[in-house]
Parts: C-alpha cells; structure tokens; sequence
C-alpha cells in the first residue's frame, strides 16, 4: 500500500508537470506564454507553502512520539504494545514526510520549467 501511495503521487505531479509543459509549449505568443507561466507560478508557491507547512506539523507529531514514549515508560504500559503505537505513528509520519518532498521536488521542476519559459522568448 505504501508503494501504491508514493506511485499515485509521483503520478500525479509527473501528469500535473507534463501538463503545465505542453500548455507553455504549445502557446505561440510570449504574452499568453508568461500569463500562464506566472498563474502556475502562484499555484505552485501556494502547493510548496502547503508542503513546507507539513514539515512543521510532522515535526509536532515526532515531538508527541517523544513525550508518548516517555509517559508510557511512567505509566508502564508493556513493551511490546508501546513500542507498536510509536512505530505505527513514527511510518505514518516517515510516509507523509517522504510523500512531501516527492511534492517540493516536482514543484521546484515546474516553477524551473516556469521560469525558463518567461525567460525565453
């Protein structure tokens, strides 16, 4: 399953780059060119704003694994069912992370991609 989710991503942002590709290529003057080059510019900004906000919030979720483990330690609960909480959310944060930078990485593509077609004439 967590191959699928990683391959519907970079799916997903691969269609979204091919996309943006064949609209600036296929656009014959530079003003309708630039026009759509800047919107997806926005649009990326926003998606990578999104992305960057995710950090943050994974970062929150490894500090409650930090205090989760240390309850736990004081409140005895047995091993084997505190070590599968923390790992269970510890692969679930790992996944989100990596399902992140999948995102950054096409989004930096695209705003290159963007920027070279506002650059060229």
């Amino acid at each position: 399953m967590t191959f699928l989710s990683y391959s519907y991503r970079f799916v997903s942002n691969f269609l979204f780059m091919a996309m943006v590709y064949f609209s600036l290529n296929f656009m014959d003057k530079y003003q309708q060119r630039a026009v759509v080059a800047i919107l997806v510019l926005v649009y990326a900004s926003m998606r990578t704003v999104s992305a960057l906000r995710s950090f943050y919030f994974y970062q929150r979720i490894e500090r409650l694994e930090i205090e989760a483990r240390r309850l736990a330690v004081a409140a005895k609960v047995p091993d084997n069912q505190r070590k599968q909480v923390v790992g269970e959310v510890a692969l679930l944060r790992r996944h989100g992370e990596v399902k992140s930078y999948i995102d950054l990485l096409f989004l930096c593509l695209i705003v290159l991609l963007c920027l070279v077609k506002i650059i060229s004439s």
